[in-house]
């Protein structure tokens, strides 16, 4: 196994190559040094006792997976603030479409004026998340935070898949609600009434 100065050794010299790969992919460096940082931190605490010549294919392989980690919460956050706007087009002819399928997430990530409303249209959301009786709130971050199915969810949560169906659509009916008395309009009755004919499909 390496010794702790091997390890604090390797582990210095890779973390300016990390750092710029992960800066290229991640477009943010105060991301890609967090995101480098984690990557170590595990290498560090739960590979110490591997050979020093196995550390290069570890490393890399963690920071390809923290990697991965930052892109799916990036992806949620997106989620967050388009969701329910993203049912407010057409549910004419008996339209069945899963939304967890069929949303669109646009990455305006570098846009400092998109970032700012994005973070501020986030913790609206979350507040009125937390505002949902437990079970509404159970179903709703199962099926759009985990990306859960219908059928995966009711197991978690030991119910059929219709009473998830109707937890999720009660969820999303609140949540607009809540959402349009906070001022976010295009996330009004509207679109929620379209989302809730999808789930109730």
């Amino acid at each position: 196994m390496a010794t702790a100065k091997e390890l604090s050794d390797f582990l210095e010299a890779v973390e300016r190559r990390a750092f710029k790969q992960t800066a290229y992919a991640v477009r943010d460096d105060h991301a890609a040094l967090d995101i480098v940082q984690d990557a170590m931190m595990k290498l560090a605490t739960k590979y110490a006792d591997k050979p020093l010549a196995e550390l290069p294919m570890l490393f890399q392989r963690i920071l390809q997976n923290t990697m991965r980690d930052y892109w799916r919460r990036q992806k949620v956050r997106n989620l967050w603030t388009t969701l329910l706007s993203s049912f407010g087009g057409s549910a004419e002819g008996g339209d069945e479409r899963d939304p967890l399928e069929t949303i669109d997430v646009e990455d305006d990530s570098d846009e400092p004026h998109a970032q700012l409303e994005r973070s501020q249209t986030i913790k609206l959301i979350e507040l009125a998340i937390q505002k949902l009786p437990a079970r509404q709130r159970e179903a709703f971050v199962l099926r759009y935070w985990e990306e859960m199915d219908v059928a995966e969810t009711a197991k978690i949560m030991g119910c059929s898949d219709g009473s998830v169906k109707t937890h999720c659509s009660r969820a999303v009916h609140s949540l607009a609600t809540e959402l349009k008395k906070q001022g976010l309009d295009k996330l009004g009755i509207t679109g929620s009434i379209a989302m809730s004919k999808s789930l109730k499909s």
